[in-house]
């Protein structure tokens, strides 16, 4: 008997290590071949602020340099640091090729073929057209070298075996681009891809999962339990309109921060306005109230 016990110990170890090495060896990612498009880097810049990367990728508290990285996001899987974004040949991306960026921003796979870990939110980016990206990356290679190294993340096992992430993103992973509603008016399309793409509000306003995955179903429906420890309000049509919300004073808001009431955002939605939406155009910040409250002018499209 315990012959058999140990035969099974064995063959259960053999079989792991088999799968450990197949999962590691599994390749994740699609070619890009992007060299031959010209960026815009004023056009860059606008969808950095859009998608968030100042306000993820610059330590403001502790005096960090725009971009180097260093803010940590708690969470039960354990901290992650934003990493080194500048154009440092050692420590950024200051090596890079714009197909290896695009492969990072939009399938959330490294230089070296690791994935990330969707602290990054590479699914949202994945609604980027070739040309957001090529702007993109003439935006960053303006951003002067910081030579910080990036802060290792501090997982916990298991979420600290990177390649395992491979079997979550088969799981959970939804890589789909943006498509417009031809029934929608343009503004309401601009928003819808503002929202579901770059500005990823999705990250922060739908409820997850044990794995940490979105709940897709509950779409923007809020969440209970951010990385700062707080919540996010709902942000459906119905809910917004519940509360009295209307497109100029949603657009206001997400301007100044002040809302229709005369309060003010809290928690991570002030970082979210004061880095990213104070940014954008009337024109857009419209778009994304038009899009989140439901699109009460038709005859525009």
């Amino acid at each position: 008997m315990r012959k058999i016990v140990v035969q099974l110990v064995a063959g259960a170890a053999a079989i792991a290590a088999v799968s450990t090495i197949a999962i590691v060896a599994w390749p994740i990612g699609a070619q890009v071949e992007l060299q031959e498009l010209e960026g815009n880097a004023g056009r860059g810049a606008y969808l950095a602020r859009m998608s968030g990367c100042i306000a993820c990728h610059t330590d403001t508290e502790n005096g960090g340099a725009p971009l180097a990285g260093g803010l940590s996001l708690p969470t039960d899987f354990g901290t992650f640091y934003s990493p080194n974004l500048t154009m440092s040949a050692k420590f950024g991306m200051g090596e890079w090729t714009i197909d290896q960026f695009a492969k990072a921003l939009r399938q959330g796979v490294s230089p070296s073929g690791e994935p990330y870990y969707p602290a990054f939110p590479f699914p949202f980016y994945a609604k980027l057209s070739d040309q957001d990206v090529a702007d993109l990356w003439t935006a960053f290679k303006t951003v002067p070298a910081v030579e910080i190294a990036s802060k290792d993340h501090e997982m916990k096992f298991p979420f600290s075996f990177r390649a395992g992430l491979k079997l979550w993103r088969a799981a959970f992973v939804d890589f789909e681009k943006f498509q417009e509603d031809t029934s929608k008016s343009a503004a309401w399309n601009r928003g819808k891809y503002i929202v579901e793409g770059p500005a990823h509000c999705g990250a922060c306003h739908t409820p997850r999962n044990f794995a940490g995955a979105r709940q897709v179903e509950q779409r923007l429906h809020g969440a209970n339990k951010l990385p700062d420890g707080g919540k996010s309000p709902a942000i459906t049509k119905e809910e917004l309109l519940e509360k009295g919300w209307t497109v100029e004073g949603l657009a206001y808001a997400l301007k100044t921060g002040i809302k229709y009431d005369g309060d003010v955002f809290g928690g991570s939605m002030v970082e979210v306005v004061r880095d990213g939406t104070s940014f954008l155009s009337p024109k857009d910040l419209s778009a994304i109230a038009t899009y989140l409250l439901g699109d009460q002018n038709a005859a525009d499209k």
